[in-house]
């Protein structure tokens, strides 16, 4: 027994660990050489090196990829189809104890107005004193909202239609202005009416086709000849019994005015009989 110990202790004595090495033979053997020695020690130096790098590796990262890798090698299907991780989150469960973290007066304070039920305050609504929109100054016209300032027409003057180049007898309307570029309405303005301005003189007779006319350029057209139609305007829409008085209106009004037509017509010739 007590020789079966020694040989145990004899073939395996307690030695320190060496970091590996291209040499195969007896370190006891070797003698000292310092290029080899310094040789160990940097391997050594890389080997403690080594362990002590940290991987810090982005756990929802690596998820995300993992997914991906099996996505790639599953089907879809509509048993294997959801959302991304981290797209979809929980709501806010109100009123469902103090742990939930809204659950006691679930955000809305203890007391005051913007806690109690109800539609709350109105929009600009500032406790009584004098709201914004009531402190800053008015502006007028189409800046303050007021429809007086909106243009109703598209004004071309009669020196615009003339640098146009348009030829005798041609016709002046919305579509010949835009195909000859001198309007080009956008937005509210393509659905404005056509109007007729005097500002400078023409040069030839057209047929003008327009919502309005100006009494300057009324006058300059008539004197030149010019042959001047003036488009209906677009009704506006009334419910049907409103339109159905109106048209009664008409007809009683129009028969009116044939009487009185009539009776002056009567009275002329009165006198000439006589």
């Amino acid at each position: 027994m007590a020789t079966a110990i020694l040989s145990l202790s004899s073939t395996s004595p307690l030695t320190r660990p060496t970091p590996s090495s291209p040499f195969k033979g007896n370190v006891g053997n070797l003698k000292s050489n310092p290029s080899q020695i310094q040789f160990l020690r940097l391997k050594l130096d890389n080997f403690r090196r080594e362990r002590k790098q940290l991987v810090v590796v982005n756990k929802a990262a690596a998820r995300t990829q993992a997914l991906i890798s099996s996505e790639n090698n599953v089907r879809f299907r509509l048993d294997n189809l959801g959302p991304q991780p981290g797209s979809r989150k929980k709501g806010k469960r109100k009123g469902r104890g103090i742990a939930a973290g809204q659950g006691n007066s679930c955000g809305f304070g203890m007391r005051g107005q913007k806690s109690r039920s109800g539609p709350g305050i109105r929009r600009g609504f500032e406790g009584g004193q004098m709201p914004l929109y009531r402190r800053i100054p008015k502006l007028r016209g189409i800046a303050g909202g007021m429809r007086a300032g909106v243009p109703k027409y598209l004004p071309v003057n009669l020196k615009d239609i003339e640098a146009a180049g348009f030829q005798e007898g041609d016709e002046v309307s919305l579509d010949t202005l835009k195909s000859k570029g001198l309007i080009n309405p956008s937005g509210r303005e393509r659905k404005l009416p056509l109007k007729i301005l005097g500002d400078g003189e023409l040069s030839v007779k057209l047929n003008i086709k327009a919502r309005a006319f100006s009494e300057q350029a009324k006058e300059k057209l008539e004197a030149l000849g010019c042959s001047l139609t003036v488009l209906p305007g677009r009704k506006k829409w009334v419910k049907p019994s409103v339109a159905k008085n109106l048209a009664r209106a008409d007809e009683y009004f129009a028969k009116k005015r044939a009487a009185a037509a009539a009776a002056e017509a009567t009275n002329a010739t009165e006198p000439a009989s006589a």
